[in-house]
């Protein structure tokens, strides 16, 4: 006798243990007829069995001892059996309580949902796990048939007792007992029949309406009522268990139906099922026109024959008669192998997109429960999971955030739905208090999802699951979206003024952002076939959102919304006292520049125009257009958010051109005239007729005007190809240019090997190829000006040994070196990289060309020599081998510290613009001086003399003497532009100390030397001071003598003579306007002419004489014409002590009558 070595997928040992187990848990006997009695160690039996599978099947992650205790029927024979024998008046039995606990503890884990996941799964669990799936519907199965042991009923006794205990005085065990009772309720609701496997048991027994009706009659939907209304105060951490028991309660069931009295169901059912007949008979009538006859019957078979040689073949004999259908017919034989991918990783019992139907009873109990949990449970559990969501506690898994926006989803659309129900009701009674009333506890039963800590949370997890291409729970994100749109809209168009302005705040906190605008278009555009419950949410949401922020938008013209853009860091605007003030701290360098930037945030009107044309993508078409494909299974809402989304695109955004394309026009053609079209008699295929005659329309105007249509139609279209079939022309577009980087420094005084050895040990980490790069152009400049300064040698030499040695040698300039990148990379880095274009600089490179562009040149100047190139070219070597990345000893910074960017020059302004024409002091050649004639001073004073000299020249008015009277118009020509010419050079000559800066270099040498020279100019200034003092005293005793003989010079020749010419600064050219009066005339060898006068200094005083007689002389007259020529100038101070020395004293000086002469000497109160 052979044995049988067949291996079993069990360890017989393992099997001997756990069948003895369950054999002494108890049984049935003929003594006791037929009812169960408990062994007499029932209790430790049990403690055994929960050791067995926590040790074995948990730790090992095996499934062996779950499928010993379903092949041995422990649930069915024993467990249930066991708690059936627990009457309810046996409350004060421990020993049943115990064993009740016990029985509780097995039915958890036998009936815990098993997941596959193909990451963890083993050969053990694709061996049992369809044993096990089967054997667990048979367990809730039998929990839900037998209502006469009411099972579930026993478990919610086993957990009131730690349930009466108050939060504060419970134990971990009460803790542990109430969430063990939770999760056995979770596994009942989740339990369902197993897919693609084959099962004897009936469907209906275990269905979602047999578990509703089960959980109702025995107390489990009032116990969850219960817990879920004091969640916070008595219940803390029994949250997301009672969510999950929500969700696979509610998941799938149609909230309209669910509200819906009995007559309208059985009206809705009998549409739906009028409905598929009428589509029935339109297949029939279609097949019936082409239907074989008794007389045609032969099988018939077509090809044709294409271009390329293939041919293709169609069947039947209808092909003959009907070229539409035959067309249609290669078309659905046409398959692309799509190339095969690795699914993902979907778990069945987490769906939400499956409908699932109920029973009219079933749907009572819930309608009742779903009102109930609305009006007391609602707000307190929602806002409690979203709290423990926020703050991430360890018992919120991923999966919970999916089920609790989808809730949120759920109820909001319940909500929606009673309140349409009641609304309705009251209205036909016309009971108008009571509406009032009803929308007003209406809206606040679901306050707590309306606030902005739940908006936010909402928008983070859409954000983070369209990041993670999660698309089931970005979905249930979407209508969660939608829902709370759609109950503000509701809000919104409520009676009472609380509500509006409420909806009105929603309104503006949820349209605010622009983020929200601009995920609403990433998640209609990211569609590709995540499924038709995804394309349903985005295509809903996109309708629900325009619709709104349109009407919102037209209702507040102001409307504004927060942008977030990209920019760069600003940088610190506090000076860092760390050696020189840097005003722009060490955030200033390129690499933080370009590195770091942040997110701001800035207002700006919104326009709804600019936000939907984004919707006009062809990737946004492209979803609705998917979402349109399955129009025989839409119903008339859906039908209609897809014609407002094509009527938009096509009518309200006049960009009809993106739907002229074949295959989406060939779609709405088979809608309308089809094989398959819509039903003509409801209202929406009317709708649809009319859309789809004025697009066709439309195609064919656009393609008489644009032929090149023809060809555009096979493909999507570009914004370029959509601008151009528009308008017939090609969009211009500037480009702009690219903006050079901030020009960089070393900080502190560093000489220039320093500063190189500083930018080298910057780029000696990650640009070594940019230092080579600048060494072998120095190497080559190097070369070639070495070459060129020896030709220049033999010139030279050549040129003196010529014939004519006493001629001047003209040496030509070295040519500059262009510096030429070795590749594109460089190119580029030449133009943007900071450093690089410093140390270029430091080298002695310079740029071509007043504007920093992408192609500027870069060349060494010819006034660099090979020696000096050489000297650059070991610098840079020098720091290469060894370069220094820290400097200074106490508070050591890294190179990168020491570069900053380079601050703006500060850029002097004088107090002062002179706007004038100053026809007196322009030039062709010398018009741009930098600076004021004669320093900065005062306005007040130099208005102040300028009056003074106004007045007095009114007692000074007298006539001239006749001699000048022959003086040609040539010759005052002459002396005018003699003036200007002197004029010219004095300005040129002159330096004001407001526009000298301080060196960063201090020389103590040059400095000595600077003031012994500037002692010695003021030492010859002050004695012909001193020489023109003295002739002054001799002035004022003439004076009498020469004002007769002035007084008959005609009133035209005074005008003409007397005309002073003066310019002061910031102020407009001014006419000193002679009057009766003046002083005496001036002798008449004074001309017009000026020169300069050069003192023992170097220094030049412009003097003002005439070509044989000069006009300064030792005589009070002449010394009055000097000083009249700065009328702002009414004395000087000369300081002289008993030495000998200059002192301060005041002198008083007096002007005569000036003539037609320019000021030839200005004196200033305020210099030496």
């Amino acid at each position: 006798m052979e044995l049988d070595e067949t291996p079993t997928p069990i360890d017989p040992e393992v099997r001997a243990y756990v069948s003895s187990l369950v054999t002494a848990v108890g049984g049935t006997g003929a003594d006791e007829d037929g009812r169960y009695v408990l062994g007499d160690d029932a209790l430790a039996c049990l403690k055994d069995l929960k050791k067995w599978l926590k040790l074995y099947d948990e730790k090992i992650n095996r499934l062996d001892v779950a499928r010993c205790l379903a092949e041995a029927n422990l649930v069915e024979g024993d467990l249930l059996e066991i708690l059936a024998l627990w009457p309810e008046e046996a409350i004060e039995d421990k020993l049943k309580s115990k064993i009740a606990l016990a029985c509780l503890e097995l039915l958890v884990p036998l009936t815990w949902p098993l997941e596959k996941d193909e990451t963890q799964m083993t050969v053990n669990h694709h061996r049992h796990m369809p044993y096990i799936q089967i054997a667990q519907a048979s367990y809730k199965r039998a929990i839900l048939e037998n209502q006469s042991k009411c099972t579930l009923r026993t478990a919610v006794r086993i957990g009131l007792p730690p349930m009466a205990i108050p939060i504060a005085e419970r134990t971990s065990r009460d803790e542990g007992i109430i969430r063990l009772l939770l999760y056995f309720f979770r596994n009942i609701a989740l339990i369902s029949t197993p897919q693609n496997i084959p099962t004897e048991s009936k469907e209906d027994a275990i269905s979602r309406s047999a578990t509703i009706e089960a959980f109702h009659y025995q107390d489990v939907l009032a116990l969850i009522l219960t817990i879920s209304s004091n969640i916070g105060e008595d219940f803390n951490s029994q949250d997301v268990v009672i969510l999950e028991i929500l969700f696979h309660i509610l998941k799938g069931i149609n909230v309209e139906k669910l509200f819906m009295d009995k007559d309208k169901i059985d009206k809705s059912n009998a549409d739906e099922l009028g409905n598929l007949l009428a589509k029935e008979k339109n297949m029939h009538r279609s097949y019936a026109k082409y239907a074989p006859t008794r007389h045609n019957r032969f099988g018939t078979m077509i090809w044709v024959k294409r271009n390329d040689a293939r041919m293709s073949t169609v069947s039947g004999q209808e092909n003959l008669t009907n070229a539409q259908l035959t067309l249609s017919k290669m078309d659905r034989s046409k398959r692309w192998n799509k190339p095969r991918r690795g699914k993902d990783v979907i778990y069945s019992n987490n769906r939400f997109d499956l409908p699932t139907p109920i029973t009219y009873q079933a749907s009572q109990h819930l309608r009742s429960f779903v009102e109930e949990f609305l009006d007391s449970s609602f707000n307190p559990l929602f806002n409690h999971i979203r709290r423990a969501i926020e703050r991430e506690a360890d018992r919120v898994l991923e999966v919970h955030k999916q089920q609790f926006f989808y809730l949120i989803s759920w109820f909001l659309q319940a909500e929606r739905a009673r309140r349409q129900r009641e609304s309705a009701s009251q209205k036909k009674n016309k009971h108008k208090k009571l509406v009032e009333t009803f929308e007003a506890n209406n809206f606040a039963l679901v306050a707590s999802v309306l606030n902005q800590e739940t908006f936010v949370t909402l928008h983070r997890f859409m954000q983070d699951r369209l990041d993670l291409k999660s698309w089931r729970e970005l979905t249930a994100g979407m209508r969660c979206f939608t829902q709370i749109l759609l109950i503000v809209q509701d809000m919104a168009n409520s009676s009472l003024e609380e509500d509006q302005e409420i909806a009105e705040n929603i309104q503006n906190r949820i349209f605010y952002e622009e983020t929200t605008h601009d995920r609403v278009i990433a998640v209609l555009r990211g569609y590709k076939d995540q499924g038709f419950d995804y394309l349903d949410a985005c295509t809903e949401l996109s309708h629900v959102f325009l619709r709104m922020l349109d009407k919102y938008s037209k209702e507040n013209i102001d409307l504004q919304v927060r942008s977030r853009r990209r920019a760069r860091k600003q940088k610190k605007e506090v000076a860092l006292e760390r050696g020189e003030a840097d005003a722009y701290g060490d955030d200033a360098s390129e690499k933080e520049d370009v590195a770091e930037a942040q997110r701001e945030s800035r207002e700006r009107k919104f326009d709804f125009t600019r936000f939907s044309s984004k919707f006009m993508t062809q990737s946004c078409i492209n979803t609705f257009v998917a979402f349109t494909k399955y129009y025989n299974d839409l119903d008339a809402e859906r039908l209609k958010r897809a014609h407002r989304f094509f009527h938009r695109v096509a009518f309200k955004q006049d960009l009809s051109v993106m739907l002229f394309r074949v295959d989406i026009v060939a779609m709405f053609y088979n809608m309308i005239q089809g094989p398959e079209a819509l039903d003509h008699a409801s209202p929406v295929s009317r709708e649809w007729e009319d859309l789809v005659r004025h697009l066709i329309r439309k195609l064919i105007r656009k393609l008489q005007d644009r032929p090149e249509l023809a060809i555009e139609m096979l493909f999507s279209k570009i914004p370029s190809s959509v601008f151009y079939l528009e308008f017939g022309y090609e969009k211009q577009t500037v480009s702009s240019k690219s903006r050079p980087p901030a020009t960089l420094e070393v900080k502190g005084a560093m000489s220039k090997d320093e500063q190189i050895g500083v930018v080298v040990a910057v780029l000696h980490e990650e640009k070594l190829d940019s230092i080579n790069w600048v060494m072998n152009i120095l190497s080559s400049a190097m070369s070639e000006r070495q070459s060129w300064e020896g030709e220049a040698a033999a010139r030279r030499i050549n040129q003196t040994q010529g014939e004519d040695s006493s001629q001047s040698l003209t040496e030509p300039k070295a040519p500059s070196i262009v510096a030429l990148p070795d590749n594109e990379e460089r190119r580029v880095a030449m133009f943007r990289d900071a450093k690089l274009r410093l140390l270029m600089s430091l080298v002695g490179f310079e740029r071509l060309g007043i504007e920093d562009v992408p192609d500027a040149q870069w060349v060494i100047p010819c006034t660099l020599s090979a020696s000096q190139l050489q000297e650059m070219h070991s610098i840079v070597q020098r720091h290469r081998e060894n370069p220094t990345k820290s400097y200074g000893d106490d508070d050591p910074m890294t190179a990168e510290e020491l570069i900053r960017r380079k601050p703006l020059p500060k850029t002097a302004r004088a107090e002062f613009d002179d706007d004038s024409d100053n026809e007196g002091l322009t030039s062709s050649g010398n018009e741009d001086f930098q600076f004021p004639l004669g320093g900065l001073r005062d306005m007040n004073s130099r208005t102040a003399a300028l009056e003074d000299l106004r007045k007095k020249r009114k007692k000074r008015r007298s006539s001239h003497s006749d001699d000048e009277g022959g003086i040609s118009d040539g010759t005052r020509e002459a002396r005018r532009k003699a003036r200007h010419q002197a004029d010219l050079e004095k300005m040129n000559k002159i330096k004001s100390a407001e526009f000298v800066y301080d060196s960063d270099e201090d020389d103590e040498e040059a400095d000595r030397d600077f003031f012994a020279r500037e002692e010695q100019r003021r030492k010859g200034h002050a004695a012909k001071f001193m020489e023109v003092l003295r002739s002054g005293m001799i002035a004022a005793k003439k004076k009498g003598k020469r004002k007769a003989e002035d007084k008959n010079v005609s009133e035209k020749r005074k005008m003409r003579l007397l005309r002073p010419s003066l310019t002061t600064e910031g102020d407009e050219e001014e006419s000193l306007e002679p009057e009766l009066g003046s002083s005496s005339p001036v002798p008449q060898d004074i001309s017009d002419g000026s020169e300069t006068l050069d003192d023992d200094s170097g220094s030049s005083i412009p003097v003002a004489e005439t070509n044989q007689n000069r006009i300064l002389r030792d005589t009070p007259g002449n010394v009055q014409a000097l000083h009249r020529s700065t009328p702002a100038m009414k004395s000087f101070s000369i300081h002289t002590d008993s030495g000998g020395e200059l002192e301060d004293e005041e002198v008083p000086i007096k002007a005569l009558p000036r003539r037609r002469y320019r000021p030839a000497l200005m004196f200033d109160s305020d210099t030496e």
